[in-house]
Parts: C-alpha cells; structure tokens; sequence
C-alpha cells in the first residue's frame, strides 16, 4: 500500500493519514512492514504484537524533504547490508522521539534517547532501532526524512553524529523541534508554495543543528545560515506578539543586527518585518474573535492581548484585512456556529 505520493511545489502538497485499522486485522502487520518500506526504507521488524499491530502515520509531504509522525507498537528494527541493496532511498533521517524511549546503533555509535531527544540515522548504513515501549503505551516518533545529496555538510562529517544523542535544547534544537510538531498538527493548512518554502527550510535547520554539534557552522552555506537566522527571528516574532514594542528596531537589537540588515534580510520575503508582525497579530485576533469561550471579552482586551492598544487602530487594521469590523466578525462567527448546531430541518 503506498503512503506518500511525490508532490512539487505546484500542486497541493500530499497530505499523510493512514492508519493500520484501515486493514483487516490480519494484515495490519503487513501492513506497517510495508510502510516502513515505502516511506522510511527496507527494514526487519520484529514484534511481539504481530496478531492485530496498531500503527498510524500523520505528516505531509515537502517535495524535496517529507515531515511524518508514526504512532506505533513496540518493535525490533534491524537494517542490513542486504536491505540497503535491496533499496536505499540515500537520505538522513532526523528523527524526534515523542513518546517512550529508542536504543539505536549505528556506525559503532550507540545511543538511548528518551521522549523529546533528537537522533540522526542514514539509511546507507545498517542499523538496529529498538522501541520497547513504556507502560503500555504506543511508540511515538517524528520522522524528518533529507536528501543526501542535497544537505550541505561532508558527509564524512556528518556521519560522526549518526546514532548519537543531538540536543533538543538551545536555539537551533528548539527551533527544530517546534518545526517538526507543527508541521504535522498543521499538515493540512499548507498550500504549495508553503510547502516548497517550508521544506527547504526543514533543510536548512537540520544543516544548522548538525553544524552546532560539529562546531563546523562555517561550512554551512551563506544562504542556509540566512534562513535559519529568518526562522530564528520568525519564531521570536511569535513568541513576542503580545508585547506592543515589537517593532523593527527591539527585534534587530536582539538578534545582533542592525535594522538595515533586518530589512534586508526580509527584502526576498512576501512582506515586510512590519506587515509580518501586523499579520500575525490580526490572525491571532480573528482566532480569539471566533473562539465561543472568549465571546464575552471586550474586544479592547483581545486586541490589547495581541498588541493593538489603540481599539480604534486594531478596528481600522481589522477591516482594511478582512473587510469588517472585529464587531461584525464576531457577529458572523456566532452565526455560523448556530447554524452549524440547528438540527437539519428534513430530518424527521
């Protein structure tokens, strides 16, 4: 059964969401063997839960790098010199443990990475994976799969940290894990030319958070330190929302640039730092306005929430994006949950 078709950046990126129950009971082993074939690489996979095997793949497809979360039962993966001849996708895979522990060998490394740790695997190189599980709990991991020839960094460096604990702490390693986890929760909001930009930059960061470990971060390319250092500042942009002193000028002091240099970072962007931080603001707005719980807030409050402290600027900036007032959105919202929960009329 094939999980991920191939996209481009000019058609709706391939969304994945398949689950084991979507089989027979007989075949859901099966089923999970072939998965990991076709979108990981050719394993063995040994289980004591072959009878009726629980497994669910969620993620999306970027074109040149794929996101995808696998929930799954306890396993025993061995990869051998005979699977590699049998196919080898000649990718790294940068993986994010999201619940339970993984034992993993590779390259005479090996490494025991317990929920929210970072490893690196290549699948040109055997390799043993080991999930035992936790408390009866499913497996749980998020699967960064990168183009060999496409990553920036000696694969003779690299390959020192296959099979090694990578940290998930500091600014790259944070970066890349809120990258992985909203990549798969968002999958399905994503439009083609997102989805090309994001993969690329799924790269970039990958490059980064290897080049930390190897202190060889002057290898990296101009333009992938330039999109990390966007993702740096993306990310600070949206922890920092609520604060109405976000402006171009606090933003570049606290990234060490001037705010000529934040300018022309952002002159490739679609939108200015300033009209970024306008967007952004009124998205978490127009959530707020249509969320049933935050009905009975004064709209002042949720505009001052988001860093509008002038109602009749955020009420200005509001309708010139939506064409209405926050008023009238709110008005409108409510509507159409009533009209979602009126029973349907024909219904006897």
């Amino acid at each position: 059964m094939t999980i991920v078709e191939q996209s481009s950046g000019d058609i709706t990126p391939v969304v994945l969401d398949a689950s084991s129950t979507e089989v027979p009971v007989e075949d859901r082993f099966d089923w999970w063997c072939d998965a990991v074939d076709r979108n990981i690489a050719p394993f063995e996979i040994l289980t004591a839960h072959t009878r009726d095997y629980r497994a669910r793949i969620r993620g999306v497809d970027l074109g040149t790098t794929r996101v995808a979360k696998y929930s799954f039962a306890p396993l025993l993966g061995t990869r051998s010199p005979a699977h590699i001849r049998r196919g080898d996708p000649e990718t790294y895979t940068l993986v994010m443990v999201n619940g339970g522990p993984l034992q993993a060998s590779q390259r005479r490394n090996e490494a025991a990475i317990e929920s929210g740790g970072l490893i690196l695997f290549d699948t040109s190189h055997p390799m043993k994976a080991c999930y035992p599980g936790s408390y009866g709990r499913p497996c749980e991991a998020t699967f960064l799969t990168l183009p060999k020839n496409l990553f920036p960094l000696p694969a003779g460096r690299t390959d020192r940290l296959l099979s090694q604990q990578l940290s998930p702490a500091g600014v790259t390693g944070t970066l890349m894990c809120q990258y992985l986890t909203t990549m798969v929760d968002r999958a399905a909001d994503l439009g083609p030319a997102t989805a090309h930009r994001l993969g690329a930059v799924a790269l970039d960061l990958a490059a980064s958070l290897v080049a930390d470990h190897l202190d060889a971060a002057p290898l990296l390319p101009t333009e992938t330190r330039r999109q990390v250092l966007l993702a740096r500042i993306n990310a600070f942009i949206d922890g920092n929302l609520g604060d109405p002193d976000l402006r171009p000028a606090h933003i570049a002091a606290h990234h060490h640039l001037s705010v000529r240099a934040l300018h022309q970072l952002f002159r490739t962007e679609p939108e200015t730092v300033s009209a970024t931080i306008r967007r952004r603001r009124l998205e978490r707005c127009r959530r707020d306005l249509a969320d049933p719980q935050l009905r009975d807030h004064p709209l002042a409050a949720l505009a001052a929430r988001w860093g509008f402290l002038l109602p009749a600027e955020f009420s200005r900036v509001f309708r010139a994006a939506y064409g209405m007032t926050p008023r009238e959105f709110r008005h409108e919202a409510a509507v159409r949950r009533a009209a979602r929960r009126m029973p349907d009329e024909s219904t006897p």
